[in-house]
Formats: structure tokens, sequence, C-alpha cells
């Protein structure tokens, strides 16, 4: 009899040719050991098929998979190291301003640096998991591999669930393994463990509910740039939806934080989880209406996914012809109507980005998603306008920052996250399509290559980068922020724009599998949009001297720079992008301190435009004058296929 083959080979092979080493692998997602009853599977009297789990083989097949990765181990040691030197530069910069010797200011500093931390584990972790999940499904669908994934005997909730649960393995573990760091705050005081476990307990919940939205999401849409972009918008509005009915809605407590997520995280880290009984019951409903949400998602998603896939894009193509009759039937219009011939610009990349549907004409719905998560916060800031808050300065407010920046830097941010997202998919949607060795064959040159890319990013993403300028306009319009500011920012974001573009382009050119490319460009752009900002938190939330702070934050600040020629230099690297991986960070670093400071922000954005083009023309010039693509499959492709 034929046994099915190993997981993801495609092979089948005779039960009596299996090796006894392969007869205990797996084999259509059980284990096969030798045993004294009749195979179910195979009918072969001396196998064996003990079920790993009820998930399913595509979870089975990622939980054996995993522990033999060596960047498994590498993630989560980062993980915690980097969460570990926090807590040492907090510790270095509070000793350094006061002096640690009292119980009052041990358990403060376990305070602060718990309220520190357990916001960052949340937003990490968090958007981990949804774009993990959502990047998952979408190289399995750009691999054509869902589709045989869907044509074996797997139900649907195998193939949901084991997506979700696959993906999840990460975040979740990393999850885990920072619990005995955390665990070490109730020790200096200030901190209680029950407040750490519910922590965790919020963070997981959170988890689950992002990384199922990802999946479903990733599963419905067909291009990773939508996956992507449609998963962030969508939990970034629940949140919005969410605090708008907290702040306007009038609710209880307890209904808001069931809701809000931020809310019940912080709900959870304040000692008024243990001594309000109404804060511990929101916390409750919160993880209650997270599970159910979750499930509620999954079941939607197992009803439809074999509704969704194949997708209308997927079209059976007529059979060709076979006699001259036929072909010439085949060759004659049925009218008199022909479509007259389109006219192709010069550079046939730019064209092909600007004038056809190159990401599917399912990216309007991103549009309206991201025009709507405008809306909420052109109508927050139009509020702080009526009341008169976003004209107060910071100090009176009691804010380290003007009360209309928190909105703006936020949109701002998503925005730059969409659009570095999308250039990313721009060159491997070319490569799992099987495009980009076509491309590289021809007589295209390497500018017309990488500026139509470039150029059709940034004019696709039109929406996403005019919407926040507009929104600057508007401030200064009615006097938020002077000319001059607006001026600075519209420099600004202009800068960020291109650089954000030119790295997601960089990113998918050295990395050959799609989900590694969109992580690590993804990830670059955390690390300077908000690793920096949690540096800067730091100093002021201890407000201790610059000059003894500045040490430690040095420290961390050539970490990043090593992480970042990590990132931006690992197959090519060079002079340049080791000079700009170490000098942009403490530029980011020095033009948030002048941004804080209120100095001139002339110094702001000339610092920004001079760090960020060099880093940009540092990524350009090799790609225009070498034009070296990684095409190697078999060099970090296996790692990522699930």
């Amino acid at each position: 009899m034929v046994a099915t083959g190993f997981w993801g080979t495609g092979r089948k092979r005779t039960c009596e040719t299996l090796p006894f080493d392969d007869q205990r692998r797996i084999v259509g997602g059980c284990i096969a050991t030798m045993g004294l009853v009749t195979c179910t599977h195979c009918r072969h009297p001396h196998h064996r098929h003990v079920n790993i789990s009820m998930l399913g083989p595509v979870f089975n097949r990622e939980a054996l998979v995993v522990p033999k990765r060596p960047k498994t181990y590498l993630s989560r040691g980062v993980y915690v190291l980097v969460l570990f030197l926090l807590l040492c530069t907090g510790y270095l910069v509070l000793d350094g301003s006061r002096s640690l010797l009292t119980t009052a200011d041990s358990a403060r500093f376990g305070g602060w640096m718990f309220a520190l931390l357990s916001p960052l584990q949340f937003l990490v972790l968090s958007s981990l998991a949804a774009v993990g999940a959502a990047s998952s499904v979408a190289q399995e669908k750009d691999r054509r591999t869902l589709l045989l994934l869907l044509m074996t005997r797997l139900s649907g909730f195998e193939v949901v669930v084991g997506k979700l649960t696959a993906s999840l393995l990460g975040p979740l573990s990393m999850l885990v393994c920072a619990l005995p760091l955390f665990l070490v705050l109730p020790l200096l005081g200030g901190v209680s463990p029950a407040q750490v476990l519910s922590v965790f307990v919020v963070t997981a919940a959170t988890i689950v509910f992002a990384g199922s939205v990802g999946t479903v999401v990733g599963l419905w849409r067909e291009k990773t740039f939508q996956a992507i972009a449609l998963t962030v918008l969508l939990l970034l509005m629940y949140m919005a939806i969410a605090e708008m009915i907290a702040v306007i809605g009038g609710v209880p407590e307890t209904i808001a934080l069931a809701l809000s997520p931020p809310r019940a995280l912080l709900a959870a880290a304040s000692p008024l989880a243990s001594l309000s009984s109404e804060t511990a019951v929101g916390i409750t409903y919160f993880v209650v209406v997270s599970v159910c949400m979750s499930i509620a998602t999954l079941l939607f998603g197992v009803m439809k996914v074999r509704i969704w896939n194949p997708s209308r894009d997927i079209r059976l193509k007529a059979p060709e012809p076979e006699t001259s009759e036929e072909l010439r039937e085949y060759s004659e219009p049925a009218t008199w109507k022909v479509r007259q011939a389109r006219q192709v610009w010069k550079n046939p990349i730019l064209w092909r980005e600007i004038m056809t549907w190159a990401y599917g004409r399912k990216v309007v719905i991103i549009r309206v998603a991201f025009v709507a998560l405008f809306l909420l916060i052109a109508g927050a800031l139009y509020f702080q306008i009526q009341s008169g808050a976003a004209m107060e300065p910071a100090g009176r407010i009691g804010r380290a920052l003007p009360a209309a920046t928190l909105p703006l830097a936020a949109l701002g941010v998503i925005s730059l996250v969409l659009v570095n997202a999308l250039a990313v998919n721009a060159v491997t949607g070319e490569r799992d399509g099987l495009a980009l060795d076509l491309l590289l064959v021809t007589d295209l040159s390497p500018s017309e290559f990488v500026f139509g890319k470039l150029l059709g990013v940034l004019y696709v993403a039109k929406e996403m980068i005019l919407l926040p300028l507009a929104l600057v306009v508007y401030l200064a319009a009615n006097g938020v922020m002077t000319i001059e500011n607006a001026t600075y920012i519209f420099v600004g974001a202009i800068t960020l724009y291109v650089f954000v573009s030119m790295l997601g382009i960089h990113s998918a050119l050295n990395y050959v599998a799609g989900r590694t490319a969109t992580l690590a460009s993804l990830g670059t752009v955390f690390f300077l949009c908000v690793g920096i900002a949690i540096c800067m938190t730091i100093m002021v939330s201890f407000r201790g001297a610059f000059q003894l702070q500045l040490a430690p934050f040095l420290v961390m600040i050539l970490g990043g720079g090593a992480a970042l020629f990590a990132s931006l230099g690992w197959r090519n690297p060079s002079s340049a992008i080791f000079a700009a991986s170490f000098l942009l960070p403490l530029i980011t670093f020095y033009a948030i301190t002048q941004f804080l400071l209120q100095t001139d922000h002339l110094f702001v954005v000339f610092s920004l435009v001079v760090g960020y083009g060099f880093t940009t023309a540092a990524m350009m010039i090799p790609a225009l004058s070498e034009f070296d693509v990684s095409l190697d499959r078999d060099r970090g492709a296996g790692g990522d296929s699930a």
C-alpha cells in the first residue's frame, strides 16, 4: 500500500520501502511507530499512527520544525536581552541622578520599569503576532501552496487554526521567556506578582486576538500588502472605536476596560487591579471578550476559507485549439470591435505600477480603511482645537509634548509602516510570482527598475502620504503650529517616506523569503520610530541630568546600530551602510531630544534630512550600480515556508 510522504515534500513512498528511522517521522501529520495494531492510514500491520494534537498537521509540522531552527533561540534570546538591557539602562539612569539607598526608591524604580516594559512588550508581541500571521498565510498564497492544502483531506478547522497556532508559536514563546525577567521586578518592590500575571494574561489574550485577525484577513485577501495593511488598519480602528466609546459614550468602567486593550493593560499594570473590584472585573471581562472575539473570527474564517480560496483571480483557461478550423475560429474576433493597444511608457516598470492594478483591485479597500482611520484622528484633533486643549503649552497640561502631537505622530507612524510594507511587497510579489527572474534577463536598466518601483510605491500610497500632510496644513491654518514648523514637518516627512520606500525595496532585494524581508524591514522602522522613543521616555520619566544619562544610552544605541547593520547589510555589507547603521540611531536620538527640549526645530529637520538622506543613498547606490539580487531560493527560504 501507499503511505503519504513527509509533509511538504509531495512524495509518496510505500510502507515496505520506508527505513526504520523514516518510519518514526511525520507521515500524513501523524507519527508512524512500530506497533502491533493495524495502521488506519496505510493499512500496514506494523504501523501505528499516534495523533500529536487535534490542531492538525499544519501545527504539528511547525511544532517539530521550530525547535530545529537556530533563529528560534536567537529571537528569544535577543528579545529577553533587550528587555534586560532596558532594565539595566533605567537602573543606571536613576542611580546616576539619585541614589537607590532606601526601600522606597527601589520600589519606585520597580514600578516605573514595570509601567514602561509592559506596554513595550504588549506593542511588540501583538504587532509581531498580527503581521506574522497575515504574512504567513499570504506567503502560502504567493507560493501557491495554500491551494494544495485545501485539496487535501484537511478540514477548514485544521487549516485555519493550524496556521494561527503555528504563527503564534514565536510570540507566545517569547512572552513565556520574558516571564522570569518580569518576576524579578516584585523583588524590588512596588509591583506584586498578581500584577505581573494579570499583565501577561491580558497580553496573551491580545496576541491571540491579533493573530486571529491576521490569519483570517490573510485568507481573505490575495496580496501580501493587502493582508498586512488591512490587518493593521482593522486592529487600529477597533482600538480607536473602543477609545471613542469609552471617552464619549459614557459607558461604565468595566465595559470600557472590556473593549479597549490599552486600557485593560494599563489597568492590569496598576495596583488598582487588586484594590478595586470594578477594575478586576473589567480585566476579566476583557480576557473573556478577547477570547470570544478570537473564536468568532476563527469560526468565520473556517466557514469562508474554501469560499475565498481559490479566488476569482485564478480562472480556468480555455482549451488550446487542436485543428486548423479551431485555430481559425479562435483567432478571429467575435465582434468587429478590437481593443486598442495600450501605449507603454519608456520605463515599463513605472507604467505598470501606475497604470495597472499591480497590487490588486482590492487595494481600494485599504485606501478606504485608511481614510476612515484618518477621519477618526482628524475628529479627535478637531475636538481638541474646539476645546482649546491643542493650544495649551505642553508644560501647562502636565505632558512632555503638546496634546496634538500624539494623534498626528500616530497617524504618521501608521502611514510609514504601510508605505514600507507596500515597498517590500513591490519586489517580493515579483519574486514569488516568478517574474523577477524574467525581469533580470531583459534589457531593463537598474535605474529603471529601482526608480520605477520607488516612484510607483509613492504613487500607489499617495493617500497614505497626502492625508497626514493635509492634517499638518489644517493644524497650521488653525494656529496650532507655525508656518515655519509646518514647513519643517513637510520636509522631514517627505524624507522619511522616501527612506522607508527605499528600505522596503532594499530588504526585498536582499532577503529571499518574503516573510523574512517584511519582518526585517518593518522591524527596522519599528526600531527607529518606537525604540528610540522608548529611550526618550525613560529620560523624561526619570528627569535626571542629561550628562549622567548619556553613557548608558550610548550603549543601547550602539547595540541598536549593530542590529541595524545586521538587517541592512546582511547580504551586501558596505562601509556606507556600516556608517549609516551606527549614525542613524544617534541622529534620531538627537532629533527627538531637540524636539522634546522645544528648541529651534531647524536643527531637528536638518539632522533628519542629513541622516536619513545619507542612509537612503547608501541603500540606493549599490542597487543602481551593481543590481545584485538574491535569487538563491534555498538560502533562508526553507525556514519560512509553513
